[in-house]
């Protein structure tokens, strides 16, 4: 892929992703948490389904439990917390929490799929870390939402690790499609069972609710994963990082939201982080690297 076209995508991915949190927490104010998140993704779900059709459809109950997994980790449980997380923490804050994920995606990938990385991209995942946590002001509260932003992170990578493992064998729209599908109906059964439901339909309810189904959803999700199967998840994930900015920056445009200095001084270090992450093998590395692969057979 075009480094441009890459970094365009990239851009707009993450940034649907980093306003959805604000929009979210908007939406707080109209329905209760798991309920709307259920409300977003099902109509997301069904609205891609109509489009994607027939069209790359897994043949076989392997196939679809797959997209099933993959919907459980990446929409019912990283939705879910976040919705969650949403009532008691900023929706900066739990964005920095949830796009935390790219140093768990390298160390499950690593684990996992052995995936082999140099050293310095694992240091610049170390110092994007650093930065996460210097954009929280190094002041981790572990009260439920902050607990409930890190089990989005968690189930985030997790669900990274399966797409990467699973998705150049399954259509990109199917797959898209039918695991927001499957998490929105599983949100929408936790929301009438393990909370007590609330919704209240006005004009500015609807028009939330479209743009985290439609902007937040489809055409976020169906980028990024086009993104993680074109090139190395561990490097794509990496720019998850730019994501709680957008994050922030949402958070203080519709909610007023107080940015503070160490979140540009977090931001430094995240920026880091991406630049040695990304940065091209240099020929001694690659030499390193063969040399290692060949002690390895």
């Amino acid at each position: 892929m075009h480094p441009i076209r890459h970094g365009m995508l990239v851009l707009m991915a993450t940034a649907m992703m980093g306003s959805s949190f604000a929009v979210g927490k908007l939406g707080l104010d109209y329905g209760s948490p798991l309920l709307l998140a259920g409300i977003r993704f099902t109509l997301a779900g069904v609205l891609m389904a109509l489009w994607v059709g027939r069209r790359g459809l897994p043949g076989s109950a392997t196939g679809w439990t797959k997209i099933a997994a993959v919907g459980a980790c990446q929409t019912a449980a990283v939705m879910g917390c976040i919705f969650l997380s949403l009532r008691t923490i900023t929706a900066g804050e739990s964005s920095i929490l949830t796009f935390a994920n790219p140093l768990l995606v390298v160390l499950f990938g690593a684990w996992l799929l052995r995936t082999r990385y140099r050293a310095s991209q694992w240091l610049g995942v170390v110092i994007g870390f650093v930065g996460v946590a210097a954009t929280l002001g190094f002041q981790l509260q572990l009260k439920s939402g902050t607990l409930l932003g890190l089990g989005s992170a968690i189930a985030w990578a997790f669900a990274t690790i399966l797409v990467a493992k699973w998705g150049s064998k399954l259509n990109i729209w199917a797959l898209t499609a039918y695991q927001m599908l499957f998490g929105g109906l599983l949100l929408l059964m936790m929301g009438v069972t393990l909370e007590t439901p609330r919704l209240i339909l006005t004009g500015a309810s609807v028009g939330i609710v479209l743009y985290l189904a439609i902007l937040g959803s489809i055409v976020q999700f169906t980028t990024w994963y086009y993104l993680l199967n074109a090139g190395d998840p561990g490097k794509t994930s990496a720019f998850l990082f730019l994501a709680p900015f957008f994050g922030v920056l949402s958070g203080w445009l519709l909610l007023r939201e107080v940015v503070q200095w160490y979140v540009y001084a977090g931001g430094f270090l995240i920026l880091v982080g991406i630049f040695l992450v990304k940065r091209p093998a240099s020929g001694r590395e690659r030499r390193t690297d063969r040399k290692l692969q060949t002690k390895a057979l």
